[in-house]
């Protein structure tokens, strides 16, 4: 079987990831899971296979792993003639004051955050290449444009994808393919699942701007349909936070001042708390 709407999906088993996939299997596209969850993996492919739309399997992916990812390119090359595109989604959180992150949590936001991003472009670009078509889809988050305090080595992994989109933007599309770079802010999700020793008080505040959000999953995976048809390079879906970055473009000083009235807020919750 062979033909052009076929797409392999980081962390789809959950989340973002799986709403994309929902989205993209609407429209009649044949959709890899590509997930370390079994299990959830398998409901995301059933939720497909349920409705009316596209084709589904799952295939486990580990995005530290340059092995298990050159296995899903060579299984949708095996199966269905190649990729259209590729959605590098997996990811993790974490957050807290900078002397409290360890190295080895900087080790393991970087490995998933921002080297699972680029192995997974290493993976699908020489074929997209062979193929002279393709389209990147990167999932970064307003962290990585605007550099919160507390949030360090998340924010650091972040601006790293925004940087290799917008490289990749300039280097492929003479070749046809195109990189489009997503910036969320909070919208509820299972994200926070994957905070380990973050910070108890900053993941109670992110789990709270989660829920408050207008915006779902489903309507990120809407917008970021439109924006991989229109190839943009940039798709920033919270309009609160698309202000901020302009804020910051803008008025530089402002902005940082505010960074820091932000951090002093931090500070003084955290000494109440241990008064």
């Amino acid at each position: 079987m062979k033909n052009k709407n076929r797409i392999v999906i980081t962390g789809a088993a959950s989340g973002l990831g799986r709403a994309i996939a929902l989205r993209y299997a609407k429209e009649g596209w044949t959709v890899c899971v590509a997930d370390m969850h079994h299990e959830r993996g398998e409901e995301t492919v059933e939720m497909i296979s349920s409705r009316k739309g596209g084709a589904a399997f799952f295939h486990y992916c580990d995005v530290t792993s340059n092995e298990d990812l050159e296995k899903v390119a060579q299984a949708m090359d095996e199966r269905f003639g190649g990729t259209d595109i590729i959605v590098n989604n997996a990811g993790i959180a974490a957050g807290g004051a900078f002397e409290d992150e360890t190295l080895a949590g900087w080790e393991r936001m970087l490995s998933i955050n921002l080297m699972g991003v680029v192995k997974g472009c290493k993976a699908f670009v020489p074929r997209f290449k062979r193929q002279a078509h393709g389209h990147i889809v990167n999932i970064a988050s307003m962290a990585g444009l605007l550099s919160m305090p507390f949030m360090s080595s998340y924010n650091v992994a972040k601006a790293g994808v925004v940087s290799l989109s917008e490289t990749l933007y300039g280097e492929l599309t003479p070749y046809n393919i195109h990189t489009t770079c997503i910036c969320p802010s909070f919208f509820k999700t299972n994200l926070t699942e994957s905070v380990g020793d973050s910070d108890k008080q900053l993941v109670e505040n992110i789990q709270r701007y989660m829920e408050k959000s207008a915006i779902s999953a489903d309507d990120i995976a809407d917008m970021i349909y439109a924006a991989v048809e229109d190839k943009q390079l940039f798709l920033l879906p919270h309009d609160k936070a698309k202000e901020a970055w302009l804020f910051k473009q803008n008025q530089p000083d402002l902005f940082f001042a505010e960074s820091v009235k932000y951090g002093q807020n931090l500070k003084d919750k955290a000494e109440q708390v241990g008064a």
